[in-house]
């Protein structure tokens, strides 16, 4: 793999990290801040929605300059956000400060980075080894994330030292992209201009992609240890713990995916193990206890991350090299922009009908995206 695939993998891990810790800390926050289920469904809502928009905002500028450049737009937009976060503690600012910024709120990382970077990542290694290089590409910010949600757990960390950690960590990504080599991009087939090929099976994927999102978005990290501090009245230290378990399994969960793919494909693989897993997001609604719920919560997490990077690498495999841009751009966009649209729901759920309807609901719909995506996809060949 090249430099700046090794860079990429840094500048992954820093951001990560600070995403790690922020992710545990923003729902408690906000409720400090007087916000509410409904309004902490809203806040989620934007921030999402904020990063659709600047997924969608890069798209034809990276297909022209490539994704270094936008890359340490983003990262400056990070310092922005830092600023705000630091100085400021009104829960409409802190909630802009999230959206300027494209603080993850979830368990895994969605929106402009993963965009870019994924095609910096394809573009910098040979396809026997893509899938190997986009599983530790996940494993690297999951276990980043998991060490800033331990850090978080020790209780002796102030939000303030949090938020300097922020601004520490995009300067460092900037430092990070400028350092990247520029990219000597091949001139695009003939045919480019007549439209692109795999335009109608990039749009099938998208639609796909944007109902497993919307289901996750039921069920994102900040909602999820929401529903642990409301239900079961646990703190911010334990909340730390758990979301450390969870990004650490994830992590392992990745680990899993190459061998699993080698062996039986990438398509069932990222199909039938996202299914089972969403059979214990279900029952997870049923925990009587909190040792059970947690158990449940982990076992998901062990086999939910297995079809990121082969999802990731099917995606890129199954077009060709001048529409990467295009499709991880539009697929990406079209996850975020469905994931904005169920918080704002959740917290109207969790008043109107229960607690823990979210995490059915979110499962449920998973389950048919599961069964669709195999449907669609199961004959289509990689490049």
């Amino acid at each position: 793999m090249a430099r700046n695939g090794w860079l990429t993998f840094f500048a992954k891990s820093v951001r990560t990290f600070s995403y790690g810790s922020l992710g545990v800390l923003f729902p408690v926050y906000l409720t400090q801040l007087g916000v509410g289920p409904r309004g902490l469904g809203i806040a989620v809502t934007l921030t999402l929605l904020s990063s659709a928009g600047l997924t969608y905002a890069i798209a034809r500028p990276s297909a022209r300059r490539g994704p270094r450049t936008l890359l340490i737009v983003l990262a400056g937009l990070g310092v922005t956000s830092a600023l705000l976060l630091m100085f400021f503690r009104t829960s409409w600012i802190v909630v802009l400060a999230a959206m300027i910024g494209n603080l993850a709120v979830g368990t895994g990382e969605t929106g402009p980075f993963l965009s870019l970077e994924q095609v910096i990542l394809a573009r910098t290694t040979s396809r026997d080894r893509l899938g190997s290089v986009m599983s530790f590409y996940s494993v690297v910010g999951y276990v980043a994330a998991a060490l800033g949600a331990a850090l978080v757990s020790l209780n002796v960390i102030t939000p303030l030292v949090l938020f300097g950690i922020s601004l520490v960590s995009s300067i460092v990504q900037i430092v990070s992209y400028v350092m990247m080599e520029p990219e000597s991009r091949a001139p695009l087939p003939e045919h480019h201009a007549g439209g692109l090929p795999s335009r109608p099976l990039i749009r099938r994927l998208a639609a796909l992609f944007a109902l497993d999102s919307f289901a996750g978005g039921f069920v994102i990290q900040s909602l999820v240890l929401y529903w642990f501090h409301s239900h079961f009245g646990l703190d911010l230290a334990t909340l730390g713990w758990i979301a450390f378990g969870t990004q650490g399994l994830s992590g392992v969960s990745l680990l899993l995916a190459p061998p699993l793919a080698r062996r039986f494909g990438l398509v069932p693989t990222m199909v039938f193990s996202h299914l089972v897993s969403n059979v214990f997001l279900i029952a997870l609604a049923l925990a009587p206890t909190v040792g059970v719920a947690v158990s449940l919560l982990f076992v998901r997490h062990l086999l939910s991350q297995i079809d990121v990077p082969t999802r990731q690498t099917f995606l890129m495999l199954a077009v060709e090299d001048h529409e990467r841009d295009g499709a991880a751009t539009f697929t990406n966009m079209s996850r975020t922009l469905a994931q904005s649209i169920s918080p704002a729901l959740t917290g109207w759920v969790m008043l109107g009908l229960s607690v823990s309807a979210p995490f059915v609901l979110g499962g449920g719909l998973k389950i048919a995206y599961d069964v669709m995506l195999y449907a669609a996809v199961r004959n289509v060949r990689h490049r």
